[in-house]
């Protein structure tokens, strides 16, 4: 990835905790309407009834809805941080149907809103870092993909889980592009993919996913940089071999298969120590583990984390 200009939107710009906090309140008083919605199908910008994860917060503040959905990678729009904003209203979220197969013993496919009810909408918190060292904070809203994970019953031979995103270049233009190899594939390790932390994201800040997020179904891994994160995912495959992601395809030496926050080990190109959170003028260092240490790093033990990065 290109590293970014440095940006410089002032902290005054950061949304007040007063008025998350209402809008918070604003977002649980519509559940009731939102429910309606869900019976009768969603669009982007709609309201979205979760609860508030308690086990999931954060004491940092929320990054700007405003910036979180204007500065944004998403190739399959450009690869600019503008032009998925601009671009994304070409793709068509209804109908949708995720496909979860491979080493399964109930696979299925799913009609996006049907995936939607399988459990219970939290809000959950998160940092996102990027490898290209800026960062945000996000309210995502979502479940645990371990939800979805337990349904269709794994086999012992899945080892992997592969996310693969939407191709379709009339409505999805970046990808006339020959930048990455398209569709976008990721890949998890089966128990990453069941950490609690890993979440099947629908919404952010109270609304079901704008286009240029992710929309309609994104996952949301907080401790790995953003790309691990794949968007507008059509494809959900459990298999016995660790995938080729696009970005190993693209730059083996650069992206490689874990991909988690890391401030000891720098990207061939620029350092891992710091981070500029989007909103803030000075840096700051970043976090082993994106600062989900306890919650992960025994997923890694023993494991050389400068050969598996």
């Amino acid at each position: 990835m290109n590293k970014p200009p440095l940006t410089g939107i002032p902290a005054s710009d950061i949304t007040p905790k007063a008025l998350f906090d209402q809008r918070r309140r604003f977002i649980q008083l519509a559940g009731g309407v939102s429910a309606a919605l869900l019976s009768a199908g969603l669009f982007a910008g709609q309201k979205l009834s979760a609860t508030s994860s308690s086990s999931y917060g954060l004491t940092d503040t929320p990054t700007p809805l405003k910036d979180i959905t204007r500065y944004n990678n998403f190739y399959e729009f450009g690869t600019d941080k503008e032009s998925p904003a601009k671009l994304a209203d070409t793709l068509k979220t209804r109908p949708w149907t995720i496909s979860v197969e491979g080493e399964v013993l109930k696979p299925q496919t799913l009609d996006i809103d049907q995936l939607m009810k399988l459990a219970p909408m939290e809000e959950r918190i998160y940092r996102l870092r990027c490898v290209e060292a800026w960062s945000m904070v996000v309210p995502w809203l979502g479940f645990s993909l371990a939800e979805l994970i337990k349904q269709v019953q794994p086999t012992a031979s899945a080892k992997y889980v592969e996310f693969v995103s939407l191709h379709d270049p009339e409505q999805m233009p970046g990808q006339r592009s020959p930048v990455l190899e398209w569709p976008y594939r990721e890949g998890l390790r089966i128990d990453e993919a069941m950490h609690p932390l890993t979440l099947l994201t629908f919404g952010l800040y109270g609304e079901l996913l704008p286009k240029q997020n992710g929309a309609p179904v994104r996952i949301v891994i907080p401790w790995k940089y953003g790309f691990k994160s794949a968007k507008a995912i059509v494809k959900i495959r459990f298999v016995k071999e660790q995938p080729q992601t696009s970005w190993m395809q693209a730059g083996p030496n650069e992206y490689g298969f874990y991909a988690n926050v890391n401030p000891a080990v720098d990207h061939p190109r620029w350092s891992q120590a710091k981070e500029r959170r989007i909103g803030d003028f000075l840096k700051r260092p970043t976090l082993p583990f994106n600062g989900y240490a306890e919650q992960v790093a025994s997923l890694y033990s023993g494991m050389d984390l400068n050969k598996n990065f």
